[in-house]
């Protein structure tokens, strides 16, 4: 087979798997590997060539880096800092999330960051009396801008600098990006400040119980007990209430409160069994018994919800720890972080050198375990661009790039590069929404390329635009996992998105196509 019709045919298939949502991401982007192997499209080194790439090295690192953050409290730390100062007007509760979500979003990426501060968001709509779907979405959209104020604020940004020093031009700087985030931003926030309330529907979704201050009281008032929430949650100790199974070693026991439990690690604090309190020296553990541990997080976590656990926890150890602000390796964390920066932002070492010695220094100073090192890696991202990244090979040794190019030429004319790129840009906004935008820019940039070389213009622009377009996954839920995140707890619909989606999707194609080509020029 022609090896130019080989690679559309598989770009066209991986499109449709992509699409059909019934095929795991990562398959598709082994299969998309694997496929251009068996086609002779690529020599096997070729095909497997991303799984080495230092891009994929460093992804899989900041995974580690965020992990921390979040596994310590940084974050946690910083959004109640933030938002509890923020008081309870919308507007202004609107302006501090999306910039703290930024912040965090550009040091820990855009899913990372989403994830670690939705809890706090419900939250603080709850005590705002402020419908969730009117915080939610604002949340994730404004996060996408924040990916665009460092390198680090998603795969995307790190691909497009490597590509671009690969191929005439050069790598973009850790602040560089900031040049275009900064205004896509303050965009952004305007328009959902002057338009979210209307554009966005008034509902609430599955509240998460995430609120310390109210956990900590209906403890307080369902086990009787003397409870407030410096001792539900500290930095080191804290109090996590479980379940007795049926068929748990425990049945048939003897505690009493106040008293280490078998294990000798854990205090019983109160017992519940339905409505009644269990009191006294003398209580015999049933199936269904309700019990109040404290003991210090790592203990909780390995007898209630570790290998061998003999209760049902109700509340995650794990989880609840999260939202201990300023825990036990915050300061480590945090240290590790700006050595990361100040390398990152120097150019002192590679990109992927300076994550890597991060991530092995928090599991070196047990900020992170090796298992939660592991376990933080989102896989499915590693492995769909170290499967993808074959494809963007394929289509610059093939020449299927420069007949794509041509085409694309042959329909635009002499109208200039400027509507070159807008025919890109609207391409990558158009397939992002439909499949991974990490996924959706390592298909269009050596098109991109293609062009720039063919018109004779600089590389810089057109990766830099397609950056922004790939970050304007507005339309729908399913463009990238932070917008899947908040549908649940924001009460949404598939079609909320699109009415605040499409005026931001039409500010990021502006600056891509018009500002873009100011800052770095054609």
């Amino acid at each position: 087979m022609d090896p130019i019709v080989a690679t559309l045919l598989i770009l066209v298939l991986a499109i449709a798997a992509f699409v059909s949502n019934r095929v795991p991401l990562g398959i598709v982007a082994i299969g998309v590997s694997l496929a251009l192997y068996f086609t002779g499209v690529l020599t096997l080194p070729q095909a497997l060539a991303g799984f080495g790439d230092p891009t994929v090295l460093f992804i899989a690192a900041l995974f580690v880096v965020s992990e921390a953050l979040d596994a310590t409290g940084v974050t946690a730390w910083a959004g109640q800092m933030v938002i509890g100062r923020a008081g309870t007007k919308k507007t202004r509760l609107l302006i501090v999330i999306g910039v703290l979500v930024a912040v965090v979003t550009a040091l820990i990426s855009v899913n990372g960051a989403v994830a670690a501060l939705l809890p706090l968001v419900v939250v603080v709509a709850s005590r705002a009396g402020i419908p969730t779907s009117q915080l939610l979405l604002p949340l994730a959209f404004s996060a996408h801008a924040g990916s665009l104020l460092l390198l680090t604020g998603t795969p995307v940004n790190i691909i497009v600098s490597e590509i671009a020093a690969d191929n005439g031009g050069r790598a973009f700087g850790y602040f560089e990006f900031a040049l275009v985030g900064l205004p896509l931003l303050a965009g952004t926030l305007l328009i959902i400040g002057l338009f979210g309330s209307r554009l966005l529907p008034s509902r609430n979704g599955a509240l998460m119980p995430k609120d310390l201050v109210r956990h900590a009281r209906l403890l307080r008032q369902q086990y009787g007990v003397s409870l407030d929430t410096g001792i539900l949650v500290g930095p080191v100790n804290g109090v996590t209430e479980v379940v007795v199974p049926p068929r748990s070693p425990l049945i048939g026991a003897r505690l009493c409160t106040g008293m280490a439990t078998p294990s000798g690690d854990l205090v019983l604090l109160a017992a519940r069994r339905g409505s009644e309190h269990l009191k006294g020296q003398d209580i015999v553990v049933q199936a269904g018994d309700a019990l109040l541990l404290q003991g210090t997080w790592d203990d909780l976590a390995l007898h209630t919800d570790g290998p061998g656990a003999k209760v049902l926890p109700v509340d995650s150890p794990a989880q609840l720890r999260r939202s201990v602000p300023l825990g036990r390796g915050a300061r480590r964390a945090m240290i590790v972080l700006g050595v990361m920066v100040v390398l990152l932002a120097t150019g002192l070492s590679p990109p992927a050198v300076a994550a890597l010695l991060a991530a092995s220094a928090l599991v070196l100073t047990k900020t992170v375990t090796v298992a939660q090192a592991y376990q933080s890696i989102s896989w499915t991202t590693v492995v769909l661009i170290a499967g993808m990244i074959p494809l963007s090979t394929a289509f610059i040794e093939t020449g299927t790039a420069d007949l794509v190019a041509g085409w694309l030429l042959t329909l635009i004319g002499d109208a200039g590069p400027h509507i070159a790129l807008l025919a890109l840009c609207v391409l990558t906004i158009v397939l992002g929404q439909l499949i991974s935008n990490t996924a959706t820019v390592l298909i269009v940039a050596p098109i991109a390329v293609s062009l720039a070389a063919t018109l004779d213009l600089s590389v810089q622009p057109f990766m830099m635009a397609l950056t922004v377009a790939g970050a304007a996954s507005f339309l729908t839920p399913i463009a990238t996992p932070a917008n899947l995140m908040v549908l649940e707890p924001g009460g949404y619909r598939f079609g909320d998105y699109w009415k605040l989606g499409l005026p931001l999707a039409l500010l990021f194609l502006v600056v891509a196509v018009f500002y873009v080509p100011l800052v770095w020029p054609f």
